[in-house]
């Protein structure tokens, strides 16, 4: 059974979440604070953690920080801050998703799924991907360009293996969309993954500007290239 985190002051909207994934037979605990929180995971363990940002003792980025300092528990931001700046910020410091307010609880219900699901795939596969000069260690979601490392968010991780995994075709955005989520619904923003690719292009690219990787074909998608 899986154990959920919700730190969100706004109790209304925090009893709703708990009620919803009760229904999914999940224990779920609620705090509002951040120092709430910490300790609820320092005497506790929990398998995700669904994080509003603006708190009143602080805000989640930080608390997301701290925490990828010694785990690598799931981390779901729940924010009002849409703006495409705070959505990088959330997935930078090692955020899982980022799902912006309101939200319908279906999408919400759906993204933990998937979030939970890719945990497990990762942690249950241990094949190394490789691809030219870049080489992928599943189990322990890392990647190394020319044997030196670059870090990613573990979205990013699973974007990439996807890319490669189907170097040389094209893969529509919704194709995309519908392996990095394991879901398929028209509730998904595919502006989120114009976001992860070009922050993976960042990571990865000599010149990210014209990437020699990840080509774009335009009306279609993305296509790893067969040069790589």
């Amino acid at each position: 059974m899986y154990r959920i985190l919700v730190v969100e002051d706004d109790e209304a909207l925090a009893r709703g979440i708990e009620f919803t994934l009760a229904m999914e037979k999940w224990q779920v605990k609620c705090v509002g604070t951040i120092e709430d929180a910490k300790d609820y995971i320092k005497t506790s363990s929990c398998h995700l953690v669904l994080l509003d940002v603006m708190l009143p003792d602080g805000d989640g980025f930080e608390l997301c920080r701290e925490l990828r300092k010694y785990s690598d528990i799931p981390v779901i931001f729940l924010t009002a801050l849409d703006e495409e700046v705070n959505i990088v910020q959330g997935l930078d410091i090692g955020a899982d998703d980022y799902v912006t307010k309101p939200f319908r609880i279906k999408e919400l219900t759906s993204r933990i799924k998937a979030v939970l699901r890719r945990k497990t795939i990762l942690n249950k596969n241990n094949r190394l991907v490789e691809s030219g000069v870049f080489a992928l260690n599943p189990h322990e979601m890392s990647l190394t360009k020319n044997n030196t490392s670059i870090q990613l968010t573990p979205i990013e991780f699973k974007l990439l293996c996807i890319l490669i995994n189907n170097r040389g075709q094209v893969m529509k955005r919704e194709k995309i969309l519908e392996k990095l989520w394991d879901i398929n619904e028209e509730f998904i923003d595919d502006n989120t993954l114009s976001v992860h690719i070009r922050r993976l292009r960042e990571k990865i690219e000599d010149i990210p500007s014209s990437p020699s990787y990840i080509k774009t074909v335009r009306g279609a998608g993305y296509m790893w290239s067969t040069k790589a």
